[in-house]
């Protein structure tokens, strides 16, 4: 059958759309010229050359046949059976074809969850940058959020592998956790939260006792996502150990044994979720689990932590892909909708929606690329990057993540009753994006992370005041007035942070003092990026977006003053259009009133 669209303009060929199209047969890819811009910022040139046919073509699959399966899988939830059909104790998940479609794409096709690991994916003689991974994370999770768990948590469990275990853990089972042979991959599982101790992991009440060259593990794990992978990374308090996080140890647990039978170990129930429906989330309890230990036991919860931050990151791609297709939707609504014998894209009131689905969006995508690029360089080596990466990451995850219940919700409204309605994606994004605040660390928990320990105990935000004033120095084509404003925020935005962070017996001021960190962060990535892409083809539009930050997120307005101006239209309408416009024009829109 074809799409409503259709069938509605051939039965009235010469009337306005009735009802407007969705992102359906939308290139992702194609339909972001800023993606492709960063991409070209933060890569080098070869590595972009040979990854964007790739990405052109998951963007097509993602606005395409994927998104069908999205659609499909989130409705067609995953089943937990206690019996194989010849009445064995034999506990399997079902999922629907659409499930296996998507991870056929994620883990075959495309190999998301190996690039950063395994040489060799998609023809690459070497493993890709993070920045180039999380380019393909960010398109594939604009069709499905849900999937992204599992990738993130097979790409996390190799790496923890990878890190911290014996050279006979890793020939067992790195090669199948980074594999993207369908019939060879064993899909990685992290099961950390407990009953007892979900933020608070040092409560946990799992334990392990060992017999031999591996460990039995006992207790229950509460939220277990990828239910059924077949390797896990757990934490477990070993026989004797101490209370708190230092007693507890990372441990490996195979989903089955050699012999090929389960492991003691028995999904309770599934997960009934808001939101991720088509993976199955659920919960563990643990009989004499057999398990083995990675790393030093005394270092389980510092080992997994470094992968938490990884994952966290991950979280802020994420949030931002959904934030990006609430984006699409909202503007092909605004372009094509006609009301009042006007499109909603030229209506004043509608536009001023527009731009507050659009900047968080581009805020989002910024401050991702900026947190991967930073990973990268301190995977190089660089302990200045290491210090920024420490800061950016948990600043990313706090607003990244809130923003995109927001803007999901208001790309919603923009469709309007219609948005509600489970047939368009719209509904699935807003459920999906309340995840993303909970994953990996709530709010608070994350907003603490960041100023209690990034600035308070290690001093990471003299790394992020260093990285943005150097980032004005770079700009020389930014009119030096407003890289002078910028810098003065920075230096206020830093400077309530560490006042913040030297008062943390008093909490209230963390989540504000988080909020300014990443909002300069992004008014200065947004004029680094504009400096940049005008040199390279002529476009600044990106830095009046710095000014949007500025105006909207970094100034105490006056709630009793007319915003309207003819400057801020004049930004809107270069925002909202397709030409290029020229750091001239720019400049004076910069400063103007």
């Amino acid at each position: 059958m074809q799409p409503l669209k259709h069938d509605r303009r051939a039965a009235f060929p010469d009337q306005p759309g009735l009802l407007a199209p969705d992102t359906t047969g939308m290139n992702f890819y194609r339909a972001d010229p800023a993606l492709t811009d960063l991409l070209r910022l933060h890569l080098p040139e070869a590595t972009f050359r040979h990854i964007e046919p790739h990405l052109d073509r998951l963007g097509a699959m993602a606005g395409g046949h994927l998104d069908e399966c999205a659609r499909l899988a989130d409705r067609h939830t995953p089943v937990l059976h206690q019996r194989d059909k010849f009445g064995g104790d034999t506990q399997w998940i079902e999922y629907h074809p659409a499930y296996r479609e998507l991870e056929r794409a994620a883990f075959g096709e495309f190999g998301i969850h190996a690039m950063s690991i395994r040489k060799g994916i998609l023809g690459w003689p070497d493993k890709y940058p993070v920045v180039a991974k999380h380019a393909f994370t960010f398109l594939f999770n604009q069709t499905e959020f849900g999937m992204g768990c599992p990738i993130n948590v097979t790409d996390g469990c190799a790496k923890l592998l990878n890190n911290f275990g014996s050279e006979a853990l890793k020939a067992k089972y790195l090669d199948g956790l980074t594999q993207t042979d369908m019939s060879k991959l064993t899909q990685g599982g992290q099961f950390m939260t407990e009953k007892e101790g979900g933020s608070d992991v040092g409560t946990l009440t799992t334990t392990a006792v060992q017999e031999g060259d591996h460990w039995r593990l006992h207790g229950e794990k509460w939220f277990c996502s990828n239910a059924d992978a077949e390797v896990v990374m757990l934490l477990a308090r070993p026989e004797g150990a101490g209370p708190g996080t230092r007693g507890v140890g990372l441990f490996l647990m195979p989903r089955r044994l050699d012999d090929g039978s389960q492991n003691h170990y028995r999904i309770v129930r599934l997960k009934d979720k808001l939101g991720t429906r088509s993976m199955a989330s659920g919960e563990i309890k643990l009989e004499g689990a057999i398990a083995y230990a990675v790393g030093k036991l005394d270092r389980g919860f510092v080992q997994m932590a470094e992968m938490v931050n990884s994952s966290r990151l991950s979280n802020g791609v994420k949030s931002t892909a959904l934030m990006r297709r609430a984006h699409h939707d909202a503007m092909t609504v605004a372009r094509n909708r006609v009301v009042f014998g006007q499109r909603i894209v030229d209506l004043p009131l509608a536009q001023r929606q527009l731009m507050k689905i659009m900047l968080p969006t581009e805020q989002g995508l910024s401050l991702s690329f900026l947190t991967a690029d930073a990973l990268d360089r301190a995977e190089a080596g660089s302990q200045d990057a290491a210090a920024l990466l420490r800061i950016l990451t948990p600043t990313l995850k706090f607003r990244a993540t809130r923003d995109a219940r927001k803007v999901c919700g208001d790309a919603l409204e923009m469709r309007g009753g219609i948005g509600y309605i489970e047939e368009f994606a719209t509904a699935r994004l807003l459920r999906d994006a309340h995840l993303g605040s909970i994953w990996e660390g709530t709010g608070n928990i994350v907003a603490i992370d960041a100023l209690k320990r990034a600035v308070g105990r290690h001093g990471a935000d003299s790394a992020l005041s260093a990285d943005l004033h150097a980032r004005l120095s770079e700009s020389a084509n930014v009119p030096p007035a407003w890289r002078d404003r910028l810098r003065g925020l920075t230096d206020r935005a830093v400077g309530f942070a560490r006042e913040v962070a030297s008062r943390m017996d008093n909490e209230g001021d963390a989540r504000r003092a988080t909020s300014l960190l990443y909002h300069v962060a992004s008014a200065v990535a947004f004029a680094w990026e504009g400096s940049r892409i005008q040199d390279m083809r002529g476009d600044a539009r990106r830095m009046l977006l710095s000014r949007l930050v500025v105006d909207h997120r970094l100034s105490a307005g006056d709630l009793f003053r007319l915003t309207e101006s003819a400057a801020q239209r004049a930004i809107t309408g270069h925002l909202l259009g397709d030409r290029a416009v020229g750091m001239t024009e720019v400049g004076e829109l910069l400063t103007a009133a």
